[in-house]
């Protein structure tokens, strides 16, 4: 569809949609189907299809290896990764755990039910991450757990926080499902802290159609969730961990996480492409500020980040509506900081105007495989004439009863 030219014409009030199939904010990255189809035959003629089949075994070394870590051990999916790695990590006998209120909508519901108590902190304006400064103030007596968060683009402050957790003596769990690729000080994420959480979601950089892994360098905690995710099975009906369930990956997510893993480093190259794209065409546009990534993390350009400046005439919401409708699958970074949230469940937390704040000002635009490079021209075209015609848009809203 052409560009348009009066405000008429956007889609929210009744303009056909700028896209005619809609334009999504997840990677979706499939690979290669033979290569998927090579891994699937072995698993067929191996007559093992569940269990800790030779394909999870597979994974589970090529991951470390790629991580640079002694261990790594999959699981059915990253929800089970955190809350068992939560729940082995965490000090007996205390009940906080520390993590940020702005981050994915489920981790604290992920702390609670582990039985543990969310302890929401700030984040540093600088990474939209949690740091040592932002930490430290909510360590009590009570602290089980320290929760690293790293941010959808970059890094949260990793050697700060590793410095903090062993002056205090208080374990340190990273949640690293936006920073697969990163490198820091040399070392690739996933070396750090006691464990680092990854998720093999069909929408990650790693596409496993779904699951998670754990990286650590503790042999012991490597061994000890190994049996929690085999229904704490060591051997054919020998239950040596209590309470444990099956949280084991299937090999066939073991199949497509490999085959993933085999192509990631031309997503790579194909995600960078888009990314300067963005670069390059939102230089016209200073009211949008893109949250550039810093290269000499290596970075895996996954998702793309705009923050909504001062000078930007529509609320965030309005704005995530208004694109929405032109299918442009824009989505808020994040909707709602945790802290605000109705939560059935005991929690701590202060005032926390930094994450308030910022939780109004960030907009995730589409990116990844099914996003071309005139697509992206097409959404920074529309986002001109937002801006354009702001003015117009809020009246039209307002009188719509949209606001």
């Amino acid at each position: 569809m052409a560009k348009k030219n009066k405000i008429e014409e956007l889609a929210i009030f009744g303009g056909a949609s700028q896209f005619t199939t809609p334009k999504p904010t997840s990677n979706l990255v499939r690979p290669d189907f033979e290569g998927f189809l090579a891994y699937s035959k072995k698993i067929f003629h191996q007559n093992q299809y569940t269990d800790d089949g030779s394909l999870v075994r597979l994974l589970e070394q090529r991951l470390a290896n790629f991580h640079q870590t002694e261990f790594c051990v999959a699981f059915c999916s990253g929800f089970w990764a955190l809350a068992l790695a939560i729940s082995a990590l965490a000090r007996k006998g205390k009940d906080e755990v520390i993590l940020p209120a702005l981050t994915y909508r489920r981790m604290a519901d992920v702390v609670a039910w582990t039985g543990l108590k969310p302890h929401f902190c700030e984040v540093d304006p600088s990474t939209l991450a949690n740091s040592a400064a932002t930490v430290a103030p909510c360590i009590n007596e009570k602290t089980a757990l320290i929760l690293g968060v790293h941010p959808i683009v970059n890094c949260c402050d990793v050697e700060g926080l590793v410095e903090l957790a062993q002056k205090r003596n208080i374990p340190l769990l990273f949640d690293s499902v936006e920073s697969v690729y990163e490198l820091f000080a040399g070392r690739k994420v996933g070396y750090f802290g006691h464990a680092e959480i990854f998720s093999l979601g069909a929408s990650k950089l790693v596409n496993g159609f779904e699951g998670g892994y754990l990286t650590t360098n503790d042999a012991a905690l490597a061994a000890q969730l190994a049996l929690t995710r085999n229904s704490g099975c060591n051997g054919a009906d020998n239950v040596v961990v209590a309470g444990s369930m099956n949280a084991r990956l299937n090999v066939i997510h073991a199949a497509m996480a490999l085959a993933s893993l085999d192509d990631l480093d031309s997503q790579i190259y194909r995600n960078h492409l888009r990314y300067n794209t963005y670069k390059r065409l939102l230089g016209s546009l200073a009211e949008i500020r893109l949250l550039e990534f810093d290269e000499n993390t290596r970075p895996g350009y996954k998702n793309i980040l705009l923050e909504l400046l001062d000078g930007w005439p529509l609320t965030r919401d309005d704005t995530i509506r208004i694109l929405n409708a032109e299918k442009v699958l824009a989505r808020a970074y994040y909707p709602q900081p945790l802290h605000r949230k109705k939560m059935v469940y005991c929690h701590v937390a202060a005032d926390l105007p930094v994450t308030e704040r910022l939780s109004e000002r960030f907009i995730l635009p589409p990116c990844g495989h099914f996003v071309s490079d005139d697509d992206i021209a097409r959404i920074v075209e529309l986002l001109s004439f937002i801006f354009t015609h702001a003015e117009a848009i809020n009246d039209r809203l307002r009188m719509n009863g949209v606001m």
